[in-house]
């Protein structure tokens, strides 16, 4: 189903991301936390694309597989570094041809050490003119198109106001919404919310929230979502918990849920939980949503 009647059967749109796993073992686990999941209807699943495709079969295989032994509508990563015209053409039309109806286009990153490589697009936005541009077979419309946004600022565009022209570039090459990056502070998704708005960008705004589960996670989420504000209220909370990791869970969880609630009173556009493939944080979030 293309994204925007995904997103138009709902005030708000609950959606979840998973990434391919590497492993028969992992396949096995991961497929068990989706049919935990699965009871919640998530309006789609977005799987992620390593740094550079380095995931780039593993995601297409996992997308095929939730398409054709599950309910959920997938939604695959693409990225553009790295990548040619002709690579970018390749995945589409395998896509196309799986009945896959929607992607989110991506700048994306090199994986570590490695040297930049030919690519034919220098931004997200060139991809996603790309992408719009492909005659999708099944898609009167053409492939649905998410984008990223980053409530607390890209990591590598310090200047908030260049920031916004680069997202409204993406949205104007024909995005038909946006996911956002994890973030903490609801106020940073806000602010975000209302420049996007002042900035003449119209597409719907889905809410990425992650969950802290341990404290050894949240140090990764900080080292790779470079920039992420993460507030004193939180870091207090941790703190009281004694290091104690079940205290930690249940501590980051309860914040994810007040998030949520808060965004739901706002009239966010969707809320998009990422799961690191686990269903646990996932499920005690979703039962607290009350789906309009």
């Amino acid at each position: 189903m293309h994204i925007q009647d995904i997103l138009a059967r709902n005030k708000t749109s609950i959606s979840l991301e998973f990434f391919p796993p590497r492993t028969p073992e992992s396949s096995e686990r991961l497929f068990q936390t989706i049919a935990e999941l699965a009871p919640f209807a998530p309006s789609f699943a977005s799987v992620t694309y390593g740094a550079g495709g380095a995931t780039r079969e593993l995601t297409h295989d996992l997308v095929v597989r939730l398409r054709r032994t599950t309910a959920l509508d997938p939604i695959p990563h693409l990225t553009c570094v790295g990548h040619t015209a002709e690579d970018i053409h390749a995945v589409l039309a395998r896509y196309a041809a799986a009945g896959v109806s929607n992607l989110l286009a991506l700048r994306g990153d090199l994986p570590q050490g490695s040297a930049a490589s030919a690519s034919s697009f220098a931004q997200a936005a060139d991809l996603v003119g790309a992408i719009r541009a492909f005659k999708h077979p099944h898609e009167t419309r053409g492939f649905g198109i998410g984008v990223a946004g980053f409530p607390d600022g890209h990591p590598l565009t310090p200047n908030r106001l260049r920031e916004m022209d680069h997202l409204k570039a993406k949205v104007d090459a024909g995005a038909d919404y946006i996911c956002t990056q994890l973030f903490f502070d609801n106020h940073s998704f806000h602010d975000f919310r209302e420049r996007c708005e002042l900035g003449g960008i119209r597409a719907p705004i889905l809410a990425g929230v992650m969950p802290v589960t341990t404290l050894s996670g949240l140090q990764r989420m900080a080292e790779l979502a470079a920039g992420v504000r993460i507030p004193a209220k939180l870091l207090k909370r941790l703190a009281a918990s004694g290091n104690d990791p079940h205290a930690v869970a249940e501590i980051g969880i309860q914040y994810a849920i007040e998030q949520c609630a808060d965004l739901l009173r706002h009239g966010v556009s969707g809320i998009h939980l990422y799961t690191l493939n686990q269903s646990a944080a996932s499920v005690r979030i979703l039962r607290s949503l009350e789906r309009p």
